[in-house]
């Protein structure tokens, strides 16, 4: 079996033989099989290669003569890429490197051409660890028999710092006009192709040069663009006589791109990722399986077609372009276009999504249920929801309608919030509504709402604050333990158990956000008292100390200095808290709400009933029965049975019918 420690040092082993790899000679029958081949051994594109002629070869006559190419193919530096592949995939042990940094070695390269009646010489400069360029070798290509003269010291400059890939004058040679090379030009019957054919020069004869190749494409009605300045540089380094070579090719038209419409969101569900950690853990859930969008948002833009961009053949002949197709932009609900006519945007808050090529909005997402496969749910619209919420998660929307049952999870609405069978809290489930709640029941949870709770059975062991009523109905009706809080009315057939074995705290007539903050406050405020007075007694022990001394200690200083900078911190925050709690109070004693508690049967005895500040503690039983608060005495009042003051609201729902 082989493990991955074997496969580490293969793929070591592997990685130093290719690093060592930096050039290979190849015999074939022509360059372009011997780039290709080269390609294959250096595991790079064609294009990326540079090569040297070690030794021509021929075509022969009739396949007779014929003689293979021995070229030496190097890979370009400046194509090398520093990537080791194999690092994502965990073969390579961690403290390796994840990027392989490829040093090729290259002899430095000169070329000696005769153009016209002058000696030119381009000499290219080592890489790495590469041989230089020796000054014998240059001289002896230079020390022909038709040579007249040369600058040695020029010579001995380019071959030290090198020619810019370019050719300088370093002489003069007997030029014989006779023996220079021929150029001929060849091109495609369709002008989108153009090659030279050059015969070798004769000793004393001039090479193919630059400003040569282009004369002569030009004199046949090749134009210019179309002329490949690399090709002919590549050919004059390296000539290839006999044989056509390729330096001009079309300017080809490019067509331009239809339009298009380019999204602000995901397009494919099946795209949405879950949320995941620094650590890499996916928290299985925050799924984003909803983008949501508000209105006013770009959704999406359209690209308008491009023209396309005519191009021309070797001799200017036109090659005309396809322009790009324009498409009409189409809307789906909920969406409109912008001033600009090219952006879609969203009209209200919602879902965005592509349904069948339009982009719509939707306002009210429907859930089978909310669990492992939905994971918590975020949305600025309406959520509806035909099963139940599982314990553990989260539901965020403007509206929500649960049909099944709310377990221990989390529910915030800014609108209302519907539960048609009921809420089993478990001591940790919280319920917040903007507006208001209707539920089946509600059993040990914490609700807080803006405006109404209205219960269809029970409310048991739960604390329930509303900023308006708080009303039970139906056949049991009943609230059962707990503390609750109304700044209108609480209304129920049955408050409290027989025997008071579970407390029942009711308050109405009250402001419960306001009472809720005061008491914060209270408690805060008695905290900071007792720290004051001990803060304040540990600085006047000390000061007594320094009376009797007359200096204390460095450290004791400085407590004495910090013990009366924490001192003027407490008297300030406890008057800001002062200020604060005068304020509230007097809030809750100009409140208009009288406050009512209103039971259609029994009120049982220890239920504990707070109209405003004012204390009704049941004895005994009572039946059908209103508590009320007496502007008179400033105490409760019992009166007869009232109906509820809220109207009977049966909520239809959030569905689209």
């Amino acid at each position: 079996m082989v493990g991955l420690d074997k496969i580490r040092q293969d793929m070591k082993a592997r990685l130093q033989i290719d690093k060592e790899l930096h050039s290979v000679d190849v015999i074939a029958d022509s360059i372009d099989e011997a780039l290709a081949d080269a390609g294959v051994q250096l595991d790079t594109k064609v294009s990326n290669l540079q090569y040297e002629i070690i030794e021509r070869g021929s075509d022969g006559f009739l396949g007779l003569g014929k003689k293979p190419w021995k070229i030496k193919i190097y890979q370009d530096p400046s194509t090398i890429q520093k990537v080791q592949k194999l690092a994502s995939e965990g073969l390579f042990d961690e403290e390796d490197e994840t990027t392989v940094e490829q040093i090729v070695d290259r002899d430095g390269l000169f070329y000696v051409r005769h153009f016209k009646s002058d000696i030119m010489l381009k000499v290219l400069l080592p890489i790495g660890n590469g041989s230089e360029v020796q000054l014998k070798d240059v001289m002896d290509e230079i020390k022909r028999q038709d040579t007249i003269s040369f600058d040695e010291d020029q010579i001995k400059k380019y071959v030290k710092s090198g020619t810019d890939n370019s050719y300088y004058v370093v002489g003069q040679y007997k030029h014989i006009p006779a023996g220079d090379v021929i150029i001929g030009v060849d091109v495609t019957k369709d002008e989108l192709k153009g090659s030279i054919i050059v015969s070798p020069p004769s000793m004393s004869g001039s090479e193919a040069s630059e400003e040569m190749i282009k004369r002569a494409l030009m004199s046949q009605g090749v134009i210019e663009p179309c002329i490949n300045q690399e090709k002919i540089i590549e050919f004059v380094d390296n000539p290839v006589y006999n044989i056509p070579f390729e330096v001009a090719s079309a300017v080809m038209p490019v067509d331009g791109h239809d339009a298009y419409i380019s999204y602000n969101f995901e397009t494919d569900p099946k795209k949405l990722k879950a949320k995941v950690s620094e650590t890499g853990n996916i928290n299985y859930k925050e799924l984003n399986q909803i983008q949501n969008v508000i209105a006013g948002q770009p959704l999406a833009q359209k690209i308008p077609a491009e023209r396309g961009t005519g191009g021309k053949t070797l001799f200017g002949r036109y090659l005309e372009a396809k322009n790009g197709k324009d498409i009409q932009i189409q809307l789906g609900q909920n969406v409109s276009l912008d001033r600009d006519g090219v952006t879609i945007k969203a009209d209200i808050d919602g879902e965005v999504m592509l349904i069948n090529g339009k982009i719509s909005v939707e306002p009210i997402k429907y859930l089978d249920a909310v669990n492992v496969k939905t994971g918590d749910i975020k949305f600025v619209g309406t959520v509806v929801i035909k099963g139940s919420v599982e314990e553990g998660y989260k539901v965020e929307a403007t509206n929500i309608e649960v049909n099944g049952i709310v377990d221990k999870s989390r529910l915030e609405a800014t609108g209302n919030i519907i539960v048609r069978q009921g809420i089993f809290g478990k001591g940790e489930g919280y319920i917040k509504a903007g507006k208001s709640l209707w539920a089946k029941f509600i059993n040990d949870t914490t609700v807080e709402v803006e405006e109404n709770v209205t219960v269809y059975d029970s409310i048991v062991n739960s604390n329930v604050t509303a900023m308006k009523n708080i009303v039970v109905r139906g056949k049991k009706a009943q609230i059962i333990g707990g503390h609750l809080l109304a700044t209108e009315e609480i209304c129920a057939k049955k408050i409290g158990s027989p025997g008071g074995g579970t407390e029942t705290i009711l308050e109405v007539g009250i402001d419960p956000r306001a009472k809720k903050r005061l008491e914060e406050l209270q408690n805060l405020q008695a905290k900071a008292t007792k720290e004051y007075e001990n803060c304040d007694l540990d600085m006047q022990t000390l000061e007594q100390q320094k009376k009797l001394r007359k200096k204390l200690p460095a450290e004791k200083e400085e407590k004495l200095k910090d013990l009366k900078i924490r001192c003027n911190q407490i008297s300030q925050e406890l008057e800001e808290m002062s200020d604060e709690i005068d304020k509230i109070q007097a809030h809750l004693r100009e409140l208009k709400a009288i406050g009512k508690v209103k039971c259609e049967d029994t009120i049982y005895s220890g239920v504990k009933i707070y109209v405003r500040d004012a204390l009704d503690e049941v004895k005994m039983d009572v039946k059908k029965v209103t508590v009320f608060y007496d502007d008179s005495s400033k105490l409760t009042k019992r009166g007869d049975y009232e109906p509820p003051a809220l109207a009977e609201e049966q909520p239809d729902g959030y569905t689209a019918d």
